[in-house]
């Protein structure tokens, strides 16, 4: 039997938003949508649905009320990317293809967006607003992937999430034992955690090194866990100003300024900057985590 994990996601490395908004919102559709025998990857693919009508109406961004709709739109996105997981928790049907589609709905959402809203800048500053978009959607990659890192890795080692078990602590699936599509799959989503892990500058040795700790010294693991829990908390908050909520106002704040191109050109610069010193602080917590250990 599965062993369950929590439906919500640990409270103590949220950000506001998500708390005080999209995840009571998200909590009260999960139950329902149970009671409907919705699958998650349904609610996934819903919430992308969302997402490309929301990039639908910021292509008309100069009117407040095509900006207000796409803001609208977006946080139903939110909400129902926040029910998919909760749901797949609930009904225990995680999966790692269910984990592939969520991310890519998630970029879906965002291309459509930015694709909208440089084909709209496009005709008012020229077309050098593809190169900026392009440039601001390479950087949004990348930031993503080094922050969905820092939660899963958080998820597994405090709370023992066994869906969010990072690469490298888990064994490929036999080749026999699976369908074509599931192997490729498989593929991909090993490639796939791989870059985040590069990106994130996370080491597999570091996660193995600490599973095996808890492994051989069980009458330890809640000290072990508690200890990580102290350390990387705090960071893990300050990641989330990397989240796509951050994000999501950010296009609506200068969408309603009439400038959506301000909220691109800090993606490049704002962002990246933050990402660089967020990765500072995280090698240092790595090396600081097992140095206190050792002298306890």
């Amino acid at each position: 039997m599965q062993k369950s994990e929590p439906v919500r996601r640990p409270r103590e490395i949220e950000e506001i938003t998500n708390l005080l908004v999209v995840h009571p919102l998200a909590s009260r559709l999960t139950p329902l949508l149970a009671d409907m025998h919705i699958p998650a990857n349904a609610v996934s693919v819903a919430g992308m649905a969302f997402g490309v009508v929301a990039a639908l109406a910021y292509y008309h961004f100069q009117d407040v009320r095509f900006a207000v709709a796409g803001f609208v739109l977006m946080i139903a996105w939110h909400v129902m990317d926040g029910a998919d997981g909760q749901l797949a928790r609930l009904t225990h049907t995680q999966s790692r293809a269910g984990k592939i589609l969520d991310g890519i709905c998630d970029y879906v959402t965002f291309i459509a967006v930015y694709l909208a809203l440089a084909a709209a800048l496009s005709g008012i500053l020229g077309q050098w607003v593809w190169a900026l978009v392009l440039a601001a959607g390479l950087c949004h990659a990348i930031q993503s992937a080094a922050y969905e890192v820092q939660r899963e890795e958080y998820a597994f080692f405090v709370w023992g999430r066994q869906s969010a078990k990072p690469m490298g602590l888990d064994s490929p699936s036999r080749r026999g034992s699976s369908s074509p599509v599931s192997r490729c799959l498989e593929v991909l989503y090993r490639m796939y955690v791989h870059l985040q892990f590069q990106i994130a500058g996370a080491s597999v040795e570091f996660h193995r090194r600490l599973a095996a700790m808890l492994e051989r010294e069980p009458e330890r693991a809640t000290v072990i866990r508690a200890r990580y829990r102290e350390t990387f908390a705090p960071i893990v908050r300050r990641w989330a100003v990397l989240s796509s909520n951050y994000r999501t106002l950010g296009i609506f704040a200068t969408a309603l300024l009439g400038a959506p191109q301000y909220y691109f050109e800090f993606e490049i610069v704002g962002f990246s900057a933050i990402l660089a010193l967020l990765l500072l602080g995280q090698r240092g917590r790595y090396a600081r985590f097992f140095r206190s250990l050792e002298a306890s």
